[in-house]
């Protein structure tokens, strides 16, 4: 067992159990009547914080032949355009 990365967990675990302490903390010391308009900027930097990051898109790999065809494509649009004398 890896006492330091125990210890790093314990840690942030703590910290996210005192930021959910403070935001608790906050909503029951406003709860005098239905909050109106925008919501403060620690309301939202603190929801931002505990949301779970998006999972990183996965890249599309093509082929060696695929990137030819492509190139090859993609140079027949360009010389049509430039036959044509459309610039863009």
């Amino acid at each position: 067992m890896d006492v330091h990365r125990i210890l790093a967990e314990l840690r942030t675990e703590k910290q996210r159990l005192e930021e959910a302490i403070l935001t608790v903390e906050r909503l029951a010391s406003g709860q005098m009547g239905k909050r109106r308009g925008r919501p403060p900027k620690w309301m939202a930097s603190v929801k931002a914080a505990t949301a779970a990051p998006p999972e990183p898109k996965s890249k599309r790999k093509f082929s060696a032949a695929t990137r030819k065809r492509m190139a090859e494509a993609q140079r027949k649009r360009w010389a049509s355009r430039k036959t044509n004398g459309q610039v863009v």
